[in-house]
């Protein structure tokens, strides 16, 4: 695991598993690089441990693994961002300064959105049904707040990878897919928890193109 400052370019190196789960308790990071090439543990049960003790930093898989299901699999153990080696520095350093960017930048206050019994707050970034919180991933609200505020809008694939993630993305727009899945689900997931009957706009996938949050909401089941 290695810390990056982008000013300075400060660095923390571990070389083990279990050494980067306890370093990263020890101080604040904005960015966590992680090989899942590792000698005592595999660097998915790493990304997992972070990511559940660490819900902010941005977490960047650094890898030789090139299959769909590695990729999915990395950006489901709650990475933010997934690089195939060989890559150069140049590249590496312009997606975290892309992803630092949208992770810091303060946002104009907004009105929230509601739809339904569903409150999209991209102020306080906050995803609630009937006031109580959903708990999203960073990239899983991002890409919601999009949808949100275009919402009963059919939005590409393209505007989404580029607003959500960077404009110069290369990497499998797959991110996008299983980013958007883990957000339905977590959705389902939080209204049968509320054990009460929502209206819950639906996400509509449009073959070839991308998806729409649609503005009226599917009737209680």
């Amino acid at each position: 695991m290695t810390s990056v400052d982008l000013t300075g370019l400060t660095r923390i190196d571990c070389r083990t598993g279990a050494g980067a789960l306890a370093e990263a308790g020890r101080a604040p990071y904005e960015v966590l690089l992680l090989d899942l090439g590792l000698p005592d543990m595999d660097g998915l049960d790493v990304a997992r441990q972070l990511r559940a003790r660490l819900p902010d930093p941005l977490i960047v898989v650094l890898t030789a693994r090139t299959d769909d299901i590695d990729i999915i699999a990395g950006l489901d153990a709650g990475a933010d961002d997934y690089l195939v080696k060989p890559f150069s520095l140049t590249v590496l350093l312009a997606r975290l300064r892309a992803h630092l960017r949208r992770h810091v930048v303060a946002v104009p206050a907004r009105e929230p959105v509601r739809l339904g019994d569903l409150v999209v707050d991209t102020t306080a970034r906050r995803c609630a049904l009937l006031g109580v919180d959903v708990p999203l991933r960073a990239k899983e609200f991002d890409l919601l707040a999009v949808l949100a505020e275009r919402a009963g809008e059919a939005v590409s694939r393209e505007t989404l990878m580029a607003e959500v993630w960077d404009e110069n993305w290369f990497g499998s727009t797959k991110t996008l897919d299983v980013t958007l899945a883990g957000l339905r689900r977590r959705r389902t997931e939080a209204a049968r928890a509320e054990g009460r009957q929502l209206r819950l706009p639906r996400i509509t996938t449009l073959r070839g193109h991308g998806y729409r949050l649609e503005r009226q909401p599917d009737p209680p089941d």
